[in-house]
């Protein structure tokens, strides 16, 4: 033991990064990615004064209540639907997130999704795959076009509008529905219109969801939302499995009351809908929209840099760049800053 505080990073990241915790801390890291029990999460929780975490690792009252020590829970991920953010502040636990370094990877991921599945990418790949060649067939593989068409948008975070000003090159309006109305300024930078939610859904052609899961939105796409979509749409989810109810989309696309969808994520993941695997057109991905070299690294680095400023090192001491429970720190007193 070194008398240093104590860290856990749950799961494998980048070494050199993680490395910046060491003269400062005591640091233990995962060497291999794996799921923890709540009962094996809580043990080693207990003891620690920082934990980095990722999405598999549910964190709540119960996980916490043995870990006196700790200070601060660092997520890996700009959502934080793993956590239970009033418990941990209850307990006097800072939450942080990794806000904004995704959002320009995470746009260009959603784009690739829609653009796949708006052209049967990867449909055709498995019956190329599976030995099959339709290519001199006129009407073979028949797609859709993106350009010219309305895109929607619901949730109009930073992500939400990195989206909308990709939009521009491919002569797409965009419509889109948030808690509220962007101020104008911003509005004219993503060329967007406010609508109300039926309209952004019957006027969509390709729809985005762009929003996190809270209470409120689980499932805010289930079955009297697609039923109001046009039958020639496309639903692009890249926010949270739990927004779209799975069962209603896989029947509303089994009996072609949406063209398709493209998904990277899942109610219930790791686990997929069985309905959703039988179909062709899904374009499916595990979770990877943030998943570039740079992007991860930006992601580590800034949960890195949130532990650090909350124990007074670093270029942020004292002011953790990403808390999402401020008045944790108000109320901490000096004894956050050794």
């Amino acid at each position: 033991m070194t008398g240093k505080p104590r860290v856990w990073v749950s799961r494998p990241t980048f070494p050199d990064i993680v490395a910046r915790l060491e003269p400062h801390f005591e640091v233990t890291a995962e060497p291999d990615e794996r799921k923890f029990s709540p009962t094996e999460l809580a043990a080693r929780l207990s003891g620690q004064d920082a934990v980095i975490v990722g999405l598999k690792d549910h964190v709540g009252a119960a996980e916490v209540a043995d870990a006196t020590r700790l200070r601060i829970v660092a997520n890996l991920a700009v959502g934080y639907d793993n956590l239970d953010l009033d418990a941990l502040s209850a307990a006097g636990i800072a939450v942080s997130n990794t806000a904004d370094v995704l959002n320009e990877s995470v746009a260009d991921y959603a784009w690739a999704m829609m653009l796949g599945v708006a052209r049967r990418m990867n449909a055709a790949e498995r019956w190329l795959r599976a030995g099959h060649w339709h290519a001199t067939e006129f009407k073979g593989w028949l797609g859709m076009d993106v350009r010219g068409r309305t895109l929607g948008i619901l949730g109009m975070g930073r992500i939400g509008q990195a989206i909308a000003r990709r939009a521009g090159g491919f002569g797409m309006a965009v419509l889109y529905h948030n808690r509220s109305p962007l101020p104008e300024a911003e509005e004219r930078a993503c060329n967007a219109r406010y609508v109300d939610k039926q309209q952004l859904l019957r006027e969509s052609d390709f729809l985005m969801l762009v929003l996190p899961l809270t209470a409120q939105t689980r499932h805010a796409i289930g079955a009297p939302e697609l039923a109001q979509m046009k039958p020639t749409a496309v639903l692009v989810n890249v926010a949270r499995g739990g927004i779209v109810d799975d069962a209603a989309l896989a029947a509303a696309l089994r009996e072609q009351r949406l063209a398709a969808a493209a998904l990277d994520v899942f109610e219930g993941e790791p686990a997929v809908h069985p309905g959703l695997l039988e179909l062709d057109n899904v374009l499916l991905s595990p979770h990877i929209a943030s998943a570039s070299h740079e992007t991860r690294r930006a992601m580590t680095a800034l949960a890195v840099d949130n532990v650090l400023a909350l124990f007074g090192h670093g270029p942020h001491a004292g002011r953790p760049p990403n808390i999402l429970n401020p008045h944790v720190l108000a109320s901490a007193g000096p004894a956050i800053h050794p």
